[in-house]
């Protein structure tokens, strides 16, 4: 009876320009270009067996890695910073370069890898909605700091009502490219359902959408977790604090979910709900998440039941929520 050979565990240092990378905790570092050309010509160097890879995800600079790790068929685990730089202060290590950084991922993809899930690629309606979505509001919040810096400047009012025009119209077709690009994955369906909950527009309808086809969850709460709309627990001794978000989802998404919450707290069929929440003794954010919760739940289970929405009234809160 053979024995199976140990896995490599290698961890990748990711910036702009190039890939430092370490072949185990305390292996060799090398560092390549982070071109896709330099990048499939490392991974065919690479010696056959059971190989985990890890890096941190870095915006869009780990993407070439990404897309051609898992085309050679390795399990690839994405790290975010913030889980990282606490990895680093609770094993010590003082240091921060690249190298040094490649090394503790290496660590940390050996000690927590029975942990970890591979990283899956999203379908690329999924990618493209996400990328135009975060387009569009970059686009808007540059606009608005516009209108507010130049609003006032004499001589200049023309051409600041041209620019703005043209910003309005580009966010226009950016938001008619998400809905051609639902239409051609067969999700205009899902898109409909989620605008008819109270609250719910197109874009953070497309949001919902999206996310809900990025794969398939089990429940509503894996949907909620997903999103990072769940709450930690904050309990040590006879302190049991109220917990806080996790916020490990799309930023983005939350942003609109929360837009939707503010506008469906005034409606007739939500409005009782935010209010019970207030009573509660929720702060209008807590109680606005609390709402953002229960649209998402509503959301979750239209598309999952390909049923169509029944306003009724909510008034009260609940613990899942």
């Amino acid at each position: 009876m053979t024995s199976q050979p140990s896995p490599i565990h290698i961890g990748i240092d990711v910036s702009k320009a190039s890939l430092d990378i370490a072949l185990g905790e305390h292996g060799p570092v090398q560092r390549i270009d982070n071109t896709p050309l330099a990048i499939r010509a490392w991974l065919r160097t690479l010696p056959s067996g059971p190989l985990h890879i890890g890096c941190e995800a870095t915006g869009t600079y780990h993407l070439a890695l990404r897309d051609a790790v898992i085309k050679a068929g390795h399990p690839l685990y994405l790290i975010d910073g913030y889980r990282l730089s606490r990895y680093r202060g609770a094993t010590s290590v003082r240091a921060k370069t690249d190298p040094i950084d490649a090394r503790l991922i290496a660590r940390y993809v050996a000690k927590e890898g029975s942990h970890l899930r591979p990283y899956t690629l999203p379908p690329e309606a999924t990618q493209r909605v996400q990328q135009l979505l975060r387009r569009r509001a970059t686009l808007v919040r540059t606009a608005v700091i516009l209108r507010q810096s130049l609003f006032d400047l004499p001589g200049f009012k023309r051409e600041v009502r041209a620019l703005l025009a043209k910003a309005d119209r580009l966010a226009q077709q950016i938001q008619a490219q998400i809905v051609e690009k639902l239409k051609a994955s067969d999700w205009i369906d899902d898109h409909r359902r989620c605008q008819g909950i109270e609250g719910v527009g197109p874009l953070s309808a497309a949001a919902l959408c999206a996310t809900f086809h990025r794969g398939a969850f089990k429940s509503a709460d894996a949907f909620i977790a997903y999103l990072g709309l769940d709450v930690c627990v904050r309990q040590s001794g006879n302190q049991n604090a109220r917990g806080t978000l996790s916020k490990k989802g799309d930023p983005e998404v939350r942003r609109l979910l929360h837009n939707a919450a503010m506008a469906a707290s005034r409606s007739a069929t939500w409005k009782p709900f935010y209010q019970a929440c207030i009573a509660r003794g929720f702060s209008c954010t807590q109680a606005l998440v609390a709402l953002a919760r229960k649209i998402a739940r509503v959301a979750f289970s239209l598309m999952k039941t390909g049923s169509q929405y029944q306003p009724r009234e909510h008034k009260n809160t609940c613990a899942q929520t």
